[in-house]
Order: structure tokens, then C-alpha cells, then sequence
């Protein structure tokens, strides 16, 4: 083995992260494959590196019987006993059979193993490092695009991200930096493979995270997403602490916080709302924009009717009825809206008792919350 040959096992191990005896164990795994393959043995044999001179040494192992039936793989007790007197029936013997012009040969024909077992060792690198990484949100660089996939560079790696997972609002350009969430880590035989999504709810999850600290130290938490990737979401945040205000905290001063991450999603429309246990607050909450006089719960059925003004009917039902989907996958609630009028005529409105709560007044000063959808 060559000087060389020692300073690229240090080298792999700093630069490619890959531990020294891995490394070795490919080298001499490749030197036996060489020594068969061109000398034409079928012997067992073993190779021995010694790091510190950079020599290599070829042995034969055989083992030591009363008959020899095969001379490459059997030695007689005999002829054992003329190396060493100690050698008995079943122990292995080792005989040196290194040639004079192994080194050449085997570095011409290791080459190529030592370099796919370096492959494989940092693709199992990878694999480990990206594993853990599932549902998480990382920022990658455009490489690259095809029928199928765009290639995000992520690092070591190139992400896969399918046209099913793409914002129908975004073009893609190589050398862009997007943050893409991780839905699946493979392991496969060409290496591990990662698809990412921009179009997931964890994305719009995790950019709040990233956004709004009361989130990410626990004392806002997300308690559920909806959205239509690229044209709007809805989220649904909590605090156990009746002082701090949940909507508040994600939307920000003057909403820098929620404006960051539309900005991140190319304008995709956002609603923050104040999350409840109760069915009736929630789903009135998750309406939003839209004013709500009632709603009406059936509990075996897990639906709600809900009794809207005349004027907020389109408002509340929202552009291809996208206002009222949103609402419904927000609070795992089925929502029927009916206007004022019809609820009045079919005897549904007004009740004897509304559970709705009164509003709430809040500081003109202060908004609760900063709206950044249309008015349709």
C-alpha cells in the first residue's frame, strides 16, 4: 500500500466523514476479490494492511486435517506440525502467498470496489443524517427540473420534489433558494432518496415555527392547519395562558410575522384563528372573515348548521365555496351556512337560546388579528 494510498484514508475520514476502519475493511475486501479473481485462486485467503509501513501481505488460510482432499483449502497434520508443533486437527493455519507484483494488480482491480464501498458508506451517511430530518423544513437551491421532478440541492443531496407537491402560483429557476418540507426519507439501491413537498400543511406549520418564538418554545401551540397551497390557508393556534394572546403572537407588529411567511409562499392567503374545545366558538372562529349570528351543533353527527347575515352569506361560503371547505377541514366539522333570511324562513333563527358568545371588543389600537385575504 502506497503512502498515498494512507493519506486518502485520512483524507476521506475528515472531508467525507467516513471512519478509518470502514474504509480498510473495503480495501482488504477488495484486495482478496483482487488476488482470486487475477491469479486465479479459489482458496480462502486473508490480506493484512499494516498502516504503519504501507505494506500488504496475502494469506492463505487453510485448515489442518487427518486427509487432504483439497490442497487449497486442507493441510495435512503433518506438514502443520513442520511449521508449528502445536497445530491439531481443526485449526487454521496461515501461509503467505502474497506475489511479487500484487500491488499493481490489486490497485488497478481494488479500485473500482474500494471506491463503490466509499459510496455506499456515505450513503449510509446521508441516509442516517436525513432520517431524522422527516416532517422537518430545510432550505434548499433549485438545480434542475424535468417532466417529473424538480432536483433540490439540499446539501450532500439532491431532493426530489414531484409536480403534485409544487405551488400551482411559483415557477421554479435554478439557483433559487426555497424551503421545502421533507415528506419521506428511502433507502434504495442507487442511495437514498428524499421527497419534498411545498405544497404539505406541515410547510405552513413549521414556517410558523420558525416565525412566531411563542410557537416554537411551546406556549402557542398549532392545534390544526387547513390549506389550498398557493392560494390560502387557515390555522388554528391555542395558549394555555389566558394572558397571552395566541392570534396576536403569530400575526405580529403591524403582522411582520404572518407577512414573512406569505412572502415565503409567494402570497398564499392566511386566516389565524383563536382554537376552542367548544364547537360552537370554534367553528364560528374558524369562519373567518365572515360574521356568524349562530351555530347550531348535532353531535352525533359531528355536523353544524351555521346562520350567517344576508351580506356575509358569500363572504362565509367564500370563492367556489373555498371559505366553507377550509373552515370544515380546520375543525373536523361538517358546515352547512345558511343566510339570515332562509334560516328565519325555515324556523331555524332566532332560537330561544343562542350558544354563541357575545363579542369581544377589542383596542382599535391593538388588532387581534391582520387579514390578508380578499373580500370574496
Amino acid at each position: 500500500m502506497s503512502t498515498q494510498l494512507l493519506d486518502a484514508l485520512t483524507v476521506l475520514e475528515k472531508e467525507k466523514g467516513i471512519a478509518r476502519d470502514v474504509i480498510i475493511e473495503a480495501i482488504e475486501a477488495a484486495l482478496v476479490s483482487a488476488y482470486k479473481r487475477n491469479f486465479n485462486q479459489a482458496q480462502n485467503v486473508r490480506v493484512d494492511l499494516n498502516l504503519d509501513t504501507g505494506t500488504m501481505r496475502v494469506f492463505a488460510r487453510k485448515e489442518v486435517v487427518d486427509e487432504v482432499f483439497d490442497s487449497r483449502l486442507e493441510i495435512s497434520v503433518p506438514d502443520a506440525t513442520d511449521i508449528n508443533p502445536s497445530y491439531e486437527v481443526g485449526d487454521v493455519v496461515e501461509l503467505e502467498v502474497t506475489p511479487k507484483d500484487f500491488g499493481r494488480i490489486a490497485a488497478q482491480t481494488a479500485k473500482q470496489v474500494v471506491t463503490q464501498r466509499v459510496r455506499e458508506a456515505e450513503r449510509g451517511i446521508i441516509y442516517s443524517e436525513f432520517v431524522d430530518r422527516e416532517e422537518d423544513i430545510m432550505t434548499g437551491i433549485v438545480q434542475r427540473q424535468d417532466n417529473r421532478f424538480i432536483y433540490v440541492a439540499l446539501g450532500k443531496i439532491e431532493a426530489l420534489l414531484p409536480v403534485s407537491e409544487q405551488m400551482p402560483n411559483e415557477t421554479y429557476k435554478p439557483h433559487d433558494r426555497i424551503k421545502v418540507f421533507i415528506t419521506k426519507v428511502e433507502k434504495t439501491t442507487k442511495g437514498p432518496q428524499i421527497f419534498v413537498s411545498r405544497t404539505h400543511p406541515g410547510l405552513l406549520k413549521r414556517l410558523f415555527e420558525i416565525e412566531v418564538p411563542e410557537i416554537f418554545d411551546g406556549t402557542v401551540e398549532i392545534k390544526s392547519v387547513a390549506r389550498e397551497a398557493g392560494d390560502r390557508s387557515k390555522i388554528s393556534v391555542h395558549a394555555d395562558n389566558g394572558e397571552i394572546d395566541p392570534v396576536g403572537a403569530c400575526v405580529g407588529t403591524k403582522g411582520a410575522r404572518v407577512q414573512a411567511i406569505v412572502n415565503e409562499l409567494k402570497g398564499e392567503k392566511i386566516d389565524i384563528v383563536q382554537w376552542s374545545e367548544d364547537p360552537v366558538t370554534f367553528v364560528a372562529n374558524a369562519l373567518s372573515p365572515s360574521k356568524v349570528l349562530d351555530v347550531q351543533v348535532n353531535e352525533e353527527e359531528k355536523s353544524t348548521r351555521v346562520i350567517v347575515p344576508d351580506y356575509q352569506l358569500s363572504l362565509a361560503i367564500g370563492k367556489r365555496g373555498q371559505n366553507a371547505r377550509l373552515a370544515a377541514k380546520l375543525t373536523n366539522w361538517k358546515i352547512d351556512i345558511k343566510s339570515e333570511t332562509d334560516a328565519r324562513e325555515l324556523g331555524l333563527y332566532p332560537r330561544e337560546e343562542s350558544f354563541l358568545p357575545e363579542e369581544e371588543e377589542y383596542d382599535a389600537d391593538e388588532p387581534l388579528n391582520i387579514d390578508f385575504n380578499d373580500q370574496d
